[in-house]
């Protein structure tokens, strides 16, 4: 198939552009004009229950060097990947939580960083969202030294706070993360007391 461009090696105009490769490359020469084309367009097929799916792959946001998406106008949750919307709901659940504790953006962003851990692992399956966005701001608030206890948490929530403790021994224990020991009556000595 001719594309109407002319080869930059021999001049010829004997172009031809695969879509399905990706690729433009003179017939007359055999020089690869261009390799990884991005398709714009959009064709879909009928599966096999009638319905109708799109044809090709989704490029992520977090991909090198491919598209981000389809743009702001297009249909809300059409074309985007399953995680980038969980990532976003779990951004959203956080901040909310975080606000509700008057924490900064700085922990708004290290609990974020957290659940993203976990998602990448695998970690959020089978667990409420509530439940495992709420262990992630636990595990920030006790790598970065802050006031607030388990309860605090899940006051805020209404959630269980056994529960809770379950999921962020589970998601600091996987995640490797190193959680500094608490102060409390019983892990610090009598003599700090002065008996």
């Amino acid at each position: 198939m001719s594309s109407g461009k002319k080869c930059k090696h021999c001049g010829s105009s004997e172009i031809e552009v695969d879509p399905a490769r990706g690729d433009a490359v003179c017939t007359n020469c055999g020089s690869v004009l261009e390799d990884s084309i991005i398709v714009a367009d959009i064709e879909f097929q009928e599966t096999a229950h009638g319905g109708a799916s799109v044809i090709g792959q989704f490029v992520s946001a977090e991909s090198k060097g491919g598209a981000s998406g389809f743009g702001r106008a297009f249909n809300s949750g059409i074309g985007q990947e399953s995680r980038e919307v969980t990532l976003r709901r779990a951004r959203d659940g956080i901040t909310a939580l975080c606000q509700q504790l008057r924490l900064n953006q700085q922990c708004i962003d290290i609990a974020c960083n957290f659940f993203k851990l976990a998602l990448m692992r695998h970690l959020t399956i089978g667990r409420p969202s509530a439940l495992t966005q709420a262990a992630c701001v636990y595990m920030m608030c006790r790598t970065e030294g802050t006031a607030h206890l388990l309860i605090d948490i899940s006051d805020a929530l209404q959630i269980c706070c056994y529960q809770l403790g379950r999921t962020y021994f589970k998601l600091s224990k996987t995640l490797c993360i190193n959680i500094p020991p608490t102060e409390s009556l019983y892990t610090t000595p009598i003599s700090h007391y002065g008996t």
